[in-house]
Formats: C-alpha cells, sequence, structure tokens
C-alpha cells in the first residue's frame, strides 16, 4: 500500500477519509459559511466530515468511479461520476470568489500514475483555492519545488491515521493538508500539530 509496506495499494488509491484526518484542518476553513467541491469523492465521507464540522457545505462531489452515488448529512448531494482532471468552474454549483476545493486526491506523482497529483494541483489551485491530503513527504522532494513556489500557501500536519478501517495500526505515512492558490503572496505557512 506504502512505500514502507507490501500491501498492494486500493484500486485508485481509494482510501476513505478519516475523521481524525479532517480534525486538524477545521481550524483553517472559513468560520462563516462557505460553499466547496469535492472532485475526488469516492464514497463522500470527507463531505461528511466537512458538512458536521463547520459551516461548509457541498455544492458539487464528483469521482471517477463514485463508489456511493447519495449522501446523507445536512442534506442530499449525489456524487457524479468525473475525472477530477476535467474539474472547471462550470462544474462546480453556486461557484463564487469565496468557493473551495476540499478533497483527499490519489497520491500519484509518478510517470506510471500519469502524475496525476500534480495535474491535479495545477487544475485545482487555478480554479479556486484548494485543500489537499497527502503524504507529508512530499514537500521533501525536489518534484515539490515548482508546486511550492507557484502555489503553497499552508500546510497543516496531521501526523498519522488509521486509514483502513478496523486495522489494527496507523498508516505509515505522515500526512499533512496542503493549500494551494494561485494568488499565492508571501512564503508558505506551516501549522505543526
Amino acid at each position: 500500500m506504502g512505500k514502507r509496506s507490501d500491501y498492494e495499494r486500493a484500486p485508485r488509491d481509494y482510501y476513505p477519509t478519516p475523521l481524525a484526518a479532517v480534525n486538524p484542518l477545521v481550524p483553517h476553513l472559513p468560520a462563516v459559511p462557505f460553499v466547496f467541491s469535492e472532485p475526488c469523492a469516492g464514497d463522500g465521507r470527507l463531505i461528511t466530515h466537512i458538512e458536521s464540522l463547520t459551516n461548509g457545505e457541498c455544492t458539487s462531489a464528483y469521482d471517477i468511479e463514485p463508489l456511493s452515488t447519495e449522501l446523507f448529512g445536512k442534506r442530499q448531494v449525489r456524487i457524479q461520476q468525473m475525472d477530477a482532471r476535467d474539474l472547471t468552474k462550470q462544474n462546480i454549483h453556486n461557484f463564487t470568489d469565496k468557493t473551495l476545493i476540499i478533497t483527499n486526491p490519489p497520491w500519484g506523482r509518478q510517470k506510471k500514475h500519469d502524475y496525476i497529483l500534480h495535474t491535479l494541483i495545477e487544475t485545482f489551485a487555478n480554479i479556486a483555492p484548494t485543500w489537499l491530503l497527502f503524504d507529508a513527504d512530499w514537500i521533501h522532494t525536489i518534484q515539490s519545488k515548482e508546486y511550492v513556489d507557484k502555489y503553497l500557501t499552508k500546510i497543516v500536519s496531521i501526523g498519522r491515521v488509521k486509514w483502513i478501517e478496523n486495522s489494527a495500526g496507523t498508516g505509515k505515512d505522515n500526512c499533512c493538508w496542503y493549500e494551494f492558490r494561485a494568488d499565492k503572496n508571501g512564503p508558505t505557512q506551516f501549522y505543526g500539530r
């Protein structure tokens, strides 16, 4: 599943987002009502967590292979089928200059994965301020430099979380929420645990 285990990765990097991974992000989200899009929604668990912990409302949810088509949280949301790389402003319902993108994307950043993580950073940051959840090691790689310099505004460390329900232990990779914005001006802010 990861670089420190022999487990095979889940198809499409589908690992439902646990509540423990969302809690550290909450203080960095608007305290006032806001709307967001979830372009890698899977079964919609991240949407449910964000809507239950904040004043956020998911107005559009997509996944390349939705695992659920209906969510029941504060209200009903339909997860539509779409490749996240095809997301545009027009796909985000009720889009305004205050809209956010919040997702736990596939982490692949090698050629064999079509560089999907980096493609998503570029795509999403040019649409709206974007929060992505993935491994903390990324920030220490040469390949991250272009995206750090151009888009990365905040890093919120969450440490290790249990990605697989009912498993004995936590994951083997430390994780972070990363905020990417096309209007970056200034240094990247870091928030530790």
